[in-house]
């Protein structure tokens, strides 16, 4: 995707060229743990058997065949907030003065709606409106971090057209094309400082933009009897490419105005990959109460992390590549489901996410760790046609150390977040004609 943009300060945006390996090695991103949560039904069960259950049109977003399953027109609207638990606590090898940031995520909204057509007995249409990738970080202006990480945001909302078909009464595929729209800011505090002789305030940078990216959701269920399915989905990687003028403030110093006057800046990309997925499911009727439900996942953080930053300058190009040492993660989880009574149907599930970073690469801007989850959630029948449920989800990511080094100064950002988690709440309707 090719932007142009009105020119800007170019003094301002040189600086973004002389700090890319500042910046961009603390971009923001919606890190390791996937949002698997939507405000659905399933999210009372940490993603298990997310690819092989049917129960509303939102399985298009973990399994695009699975609404070949669903008779009628069904109709699911849904809503989640997250409020999260993320303080930094500084230790004795810090070295930069400031406040502990306070709470980086207070709370995040989103919401979905999910559609659904039978055509006929063998083939089904849906479409799907959801946000299930993103985080926001929000710290004091003034804490220790802030010439790393101020204020990081990365939302990705996706639109996703299906269609699925049963080509035997056991095999049914789907497929979904992929539409999102992201939307990135990323703000940090300038040191104006000359080599610590003087007092001055901090400057600002900001970067923000938005872009479109398109993939595909790939879905498949086979009936290994009446009581057994297996599902297996896939979706492909969706690349988001950010490019803005950053806007910069404030700048003093007078040995950052110096590099200013070597370079001639036009214009500065980040290109960011959503990681490709691939989900195994299960889901076993017991007896009529009991169904057993499992899953294991694969995610290509590791592509993720390779963040590529182009800048176009007037006298050449320079491409700088920054490798946040992310890798892939793998996700298990295993889940029930108990129908109480013909209106009442009670979820529950366990989950586990790998870490997609080390102990030694986190950063502040995305403090990310492995992660447990403990879900459950009701789903209730109202009336003839109408579903209510409600759910809950912890995120468990306990203590996450943290060492982020200044590469010129060598100067130390050392801490903990201690008791990390997320509390996920959502609900949401579904209507069947």
């Amino acid at each position: 995707m090719t932007k142009e943009r009105p020119g800007t300060n170019k003094a301002c945006r040189a600086l973004v060229a002389t700090s890319l390996c500042v910046l961009f090695s603390s971009s923001a991103s919606a890190g390791g743990i996937m949002i698997y949560e939507a405000g659905q039904e399933g999210m009372g069960l940490a993603n298990a058997g997310a690819a092989a259950l049917a129960t509303d049109p939102s399985v298009l977003m973990s399994n695009p065949a699975g609404i070949a399953q669903l008779k009628g027109t069904q109709v699911s609207a849904n809503a989640q907030v997250i409020l999260g638990d993320l303080r930094f606590s500084r230790d004795g090898n810090n070295q930069f003065d400031g406040n502990e940031g306070g709470n980086a995520l207070e709370w995040l909204p989103g919401a979905s709606l999910f559609i659904s057509h039978q055509i006929d007995d063998r083939s089904a249409v849906g479409f799907g409106m959801y946000g299930n990738f993103g985080l926001a970080l929000n710290y004091d202006d003034d804490w220790a971090g802030r010439y790393f990480s101020q204020e990081t945001a990365i939302i990705g909302v996706s639109f996703q057209p299906t269609i699925a078909h049963k080509f035997t009464d056991d095999l049914t595929i789907g497929i979904g094309p992929r539409i999102v729209y992201g939307y990135y800011r990323t703000e940090m505090a300038i040191n104006n400082n000359l080599l610590g002789l003087r007092d001055n305030p901090d400057g600002q940078l900001e970067f923000k933009d938005t872009d479109v990216g398109v993939g595909a959701n790939l879905g498949l269920l086979y009936s290994l009897s009446e009581s057994t399915q297996i599902g297996l989905a896939y979706t492909s990687k969706v690349k988001l490419e950010f490019e803005d003028s950053p806007d910069v403030r404030k700048v003093s110093n007078p040995i950052i105005n110096a590099a200013l006057n070597r370079l001639d800046v036009s214009s500065l990309e980040l290109d960011v990959n959503i990681p490709q997925t691939a989900t195994l499911s299960i889901a076993h009727q017991l007896d009529p109460q009991w169904k057993l439900l499992g899953s294991l996942g694969w995610q290509d953080w590791s592509e993720f992390g390779e963040i590529g930053v182009d800048v176009d300058a007037n006298a050449g190009g320079v491409d700088r590549t920054v490798d946040r040492q992310y890798k892939d993660t793998w996700h298990a989880s295993i889940g029930a489901q108990y129908q109480a009574n013909p209106r009442l149907r009670w979820s529950m599930g366990l989950g586990y996410d790998s870490s997609a970073v080390d102990d030694k690469d986190r950063t502040v801007d995305n403090p990310m760790g492995e992660a447990w989850r403990v879900a459950t959630g009701v789903n209730y029948q109202l009336e003839e046609g109408l579903d209510l449920h409600l759910a809950y989800t912890l995120v468990w990511m306990g203590d996450m150390d943290v060492e982020q080094t200044k590469s010129r100064s060598g100067e130390t950002l050392s801490g903990t977040y201690r008791n990390a988690a997320l509390h996920i709440i959502g609900g949401g309707a579904t209507w069947r004609f």
